[in-house]
């Protein structure tokens, strides 16, 4: 599984012209799934992103999780593209994204255990759908996550 996380002023989703999801200040994140992605994935994704410190202290230092940010929001936006080959060729490959009948239910457990961890409701795009996203980038502060290419120290 592959997230990009975007700190954000503002950020919403519209499909179609009409409004879907809207979050003032906090986060917006980008999940792409592969077949190899288990719940354990998810877990791990989901406990760093919950703890992540990449918001702004009394003194301007990027030292609070968006658990301890006020008003704060997160929305999560399916994103197959996330799962792109660029290794042959010009046109971007997909092959390693997941079908729809395996990446939904991954992509519900995701939001459903952001959710459980941030303790208030998570605004979503629409699995598949043809979305306008739009955001402020706040900083701008973006970080890329990749749950088969975990860190360790």
């Amino acid at each position: 599984m592959r997230i990009v996380i975007q700190r954000v002023q503002e950020a919403s989703v519209s499909i179609g012209g009409a409004l879907k999801s809207r979050i003032a200040q906090g986060m917006m994140i980008l999940v792409g799934i592969c077949d190899e992605d288990t719940d354990e994935d998810i877990e791990y994704l989901c406990q760093k992103v919950v703890k992540l410190r990449i918001f702004d202290d009394s003194e301007g230092v990027m030292n609070l999780p968006i658990t301890e940010v006020a008003g704060s929001g997160i929305l999560v936006v399916s994103q197959f593209t996330l799962m792109a080959s660029t290794k042959k060729g010009n046109r971007p490959s997909y092959i390693h994204a997941s079908r729809p009948e395996f990446a939904v239910p991954m992509y519900e457990k995701f939001v459903a255990k952001m959710q459980s961890l941030f303790g208030h409701e998570i605004q979503t795009g629409e699995f598949g759908a043809d979305m306008q996203v739009s955001l402020i980038n706040d900083g701008p502060v973006t970080i890329i996550m990749d749950s088969h290419q975990r860190e360790r120290f």
